[in-house]
């Protein structure tokens, strides 16, 4: 046998092992990751926008919380009884305690800012959002989620976490909603209303984040909510029941929609002062 046929079989050789690396590393990145992307996804019907209560009970133990921050002991020691008296000095809220010892009767909702294949085609809303980053050794899943809370009466906030299990993101974002919390004035600023209640906004706002810009409107008694289902969330828990609300840009972006909504939220205050 010649050298260059002896070559040529080391060719072909080679080739063959080349290949069948190939096709393992693809069935490794491939068909694991479904798998547990169909268990993450897998996600109840029923009360879908709401937070799980393992979660809400384990972030409401205040038992076993000892306070790092200044404002954490005063809150602690019974020195600050009242959330307002925080949010009016303008002090930032460091541990998610803090809310938890003044507000217990807080509520969360889910905002459905992901999305999969629905049924009978489009798309169905769902909790968690899910990003998929390229590696060497296959696909690695980040599971972001995002939480609105408030009390209905003035008080709201909103929190998005992330990370490898949909557990941890909930719960990173039910604190991050939590140490957001602002208060906002409300009142009837509608001139077809002025009954002078507590039921809308009193002037119109604005707000932006992103390429989305919302425009927040005084509406009188009875028109109720006019946005689509996810914003009606954080009016409800700030204590809003009539509102005109106008959006553009990319509003499908529902996470940048939050932020615009809040940040329109969030002027209320800053003119009230």
């Amino acid at each position: 046998m010649t050298e260059e046929k002896k070559e040529e079989i080391k060719e072909e050789e080679g080739k063959i092992e080349e290949s069948e690396v190939k096709e393992e590393v693809k069935e490794g990145i491939e068909e694991a990751p479904a798998e547990e992307v169909k268990e993450i996804v897998n996600v109840p019907t029923e009360e879908i926008s709401k937070v799980p209560k393992e979660l809400v009970e384990e972030s409401a133990v205040i038992e076993k919380w000892k306070p790092k921050t200044s404002l954490g002991k005063a809150v602690i020691e019974g020195k600050i009884t009242n959330i307002d008296e925080i949010l009016e000095s303008g002090k930032k809220i460091r541990e998610s305690e803090i809310v938890d010892k003044l507000l217990p009767d807080l509520k969360s909702e889910l905002i459905l800012i992901g999305g999969r294949a629905g049924k009978g085609g489009g798309a169905q809303r769902t909790p968690i959002r899910i990003t998929a980053k390229m590696h060497s050794s296959g696909r690695r899943f980040r599971i972001s989620s995002f939480v609105v809370v408030g009390n209905e009466n003035g008080l709201v906030g909103i929190g998005k976490g992330s990370s490898a299990e949909t557990r941890v993101a909930m719960g990173k974002s039910l604190k991050k909603a939590k140490m957001n919390l602002i208060k906002i004035k409300r009142g009837c600023g509608s001139w077809e209303c002025g009954c002078g209640t507590e039921h809308s906004i009193p002037y119109k706002i604005k707000g932006k984040s992103g390429s989305v810009r919302v425009e927040l409107l005084p509406a009188p008694k009875g028109v109720g909510l006019v946005a689509n289902n996810e914003s009606k969330k954080i009016f409800k828990l700030a204590g809003i029941k009539d509102i005109w609300m106008q959006s553009l840009g990319n509003t499908s972006n529902l996470i940048n929609l939050m932020y615009a909504i809040f940040d329109a939220l969030k002027k209320l205050y800053v003119y009230e002062r």
